[in-house]
């Protein structure tokens, strides 16, 4: 496992994440995801620590409320969340990690049909 970060546009929130040189990632194309253009790096939560900008944060939730849709205050980056497929975890936006593992596998992730398929994530948290 090796440390990586991950940060907002501006700065002001920065993550970290212990991930393996090769990982596994998912494109989701439920509403969400796909106006963000968000790909998920899902993680337990003891793989990750909010370095910096607790009080920069803003949360949005949505049907369930389940899901903690966490978003930079001054430049609207959403560089990770706490999952409803994993709410003991998070996950962090591939896009937004500052350096990216060597091996990384993109697979799709039908989130439009989120019910049916929720239960295939739940190993990654």
């Amino acid at each position: 496992m090796k440390k990586y970060i991950a940060s907002c546009h501006c700065g002001a929130v920065r993550a970290e994440a212990l991930l393996p040189d090769s990982i596994q990632a998912q494109d989701c194309n439920c509403s969400m995801c796909n106006k963000l253009g968000f790909i998920h790096v899902i993680v337990p939560a003891e793989r990750f620590s909010l370095l910096q900008g607790k009080d920069d944060i803003t949360t949005y939730t949505f049907n369930t409320a389940v899901a903690k849709h966490t978003f930079c205050k001054h430049c609207g980056v959403k560089a990770f969340y706490t999952p409803r497929s994993n709410p003991n975890g998070f996950s962090i936006n591939l896009r937004c990690l500052e350096t990216t593992p060597p091996s990384v596998t993109i697979e799709a992730f039908d989130g439009q049909n989120w019910e049916q398929h929720a239960e295939s994530l739940k190993h990654l948290g």
